[in-house]
């Protein structure tokens, strides 16, 4: 076997999205006077003040109800010092990460420290909020803390209305980068897909056809050695039908998401269903892959375009019913 063929393939991977929440009556609140440049915190059963305020009293269980002033300065109980910061941190320069318990509070709130080195930060000291430039309504409009100079900001007062609309939810970008180091097999399966074909593996022992294939069968914890080239041909098992739009579509509604059981295969692979009406796909369907053209072909099952009808005869139900 030639070395570029023994060496698993890798690849950068980025998920992301935006993730909306809906805040309700407590974090409304403590978001909506932030934005204001105030801190609430939330009164316990105990009668503990915490900072930012749970929905829920941790031991009681109780709906936390009470929100109350506190300071916007505090002082550092423990702090650790981030040398190089990654991206969407809040400081794009080296920083702390505090504990601060800010006055009027029981429990201290994580947040950075703004500070030239670790030999400025110390567990004691004294430090203020140092408010965003521009209020969004969420815990970023404290862009950070920074050490309390000659005068201490004033006690914060009950948080007045000034007409502007309560914030009653938030957009919270989701990001995950990694890379991800394929398998020996794998390996072999995306190499084949540049080639046109579709590698599964089978179990010595129970003879199980896996694609994509595993390094060993989940069955009989056997390693699964046989190489099976299969078909790009299956039946559709079980499918969804989407209908909701959502940031970053790329497909018209309505359409079908299906797990798609290749002949020969003892397990579905997801993909799509196209070329058909939406409410025309069912379990038992006969499907064959639409490829890209060849000189689009990568390591990538995206090579596989969608799958769609072929106008054979449904599958029998029995052919497929273990493998929902």
């Amino acid at each position: 076997m030639a070395p570029s063929e023994s060496r698993v393939l890798s690849a950068p991977m980025k998920v992301e999205f935006d993730y909306t929440r809906s805040l309700g009556p407590v974090l409304s609140r403590f978001m909506s006077a932030l934005a204001q440049q105030q801190v609430l915190g939330g009164v316990l059963a105990d009668g503990r003040v915490v900072v930012p305020p749970p929905e829920f009293d941790p031991v009681t269980h109780a709906a936390v109800t009470e929100l109350v002033p506190v300071s916007s300065a505090g002082v550092v109980q423990t702090w650790t010092w981030v040398t190089e910061p990654v991206k969407d941190q809040p400081l794009d320069r080296p920083f702390a990460f505090a504990h601060v318990l800010l006055d009027g509070s029981d429990a201290p709130i994580l947040h950075a420290v703004s500070v030239d080195s670790p030999a400025a930060m110390s567990t004691g000291m004294r430090v203020k909020v140092r408010w965003a430039d521009e209020p969004t309504g969420t815990i970023r409009d404290i862009a950070w803390f920074e050490p309390v100079g000659d005068e201490e900001p004033a006690p914060s007062a009950s948080v007045e209305t000034t007409g502007e609309p309560e914030i009653t939810g938030i957009i919270s970008p989701v990001n995950l980068e990694y890379m991800y180091a394929a398998s020996p097999e794998e390996s072999k399966f995306f190499r084949g897909l540049a080639e046109g074909r579709i590698l599964g593996q089978r179990c010595p022992k129970c003879q199980k056809v896996y694609v994509p294939p595993r390094g060993a069968c989940p069955v009989d914890g056997v390693p699964t050695a046989e190489e099976i080239e299969l078909p790009d041909r299956g039946t559709v098992t079980t499918f969804c039908i989407v209908n909701v739009p959502f940031q970053g579509q790329k497909i018209p509604i309505p359409y079908v998401s299906a797990y798609v059981l290749l002949d020969g295969a003892d397990i579905a692979f997801l993909h799509l269903i196209l070329e058909c009406d939406a409410a025309d796909v069912r379990m038992g369907m006969r499907v064959e892959a639409v490829w890209k053209p060849r000189e689009e072909w990568t390591t990538d099952l995206n090579n596989i375009k969608y799958f769609r009808p072929t106008g054979e005869p449904d599958a029998e139900y029995e052919t497929y019913k273990q493998h929902l």
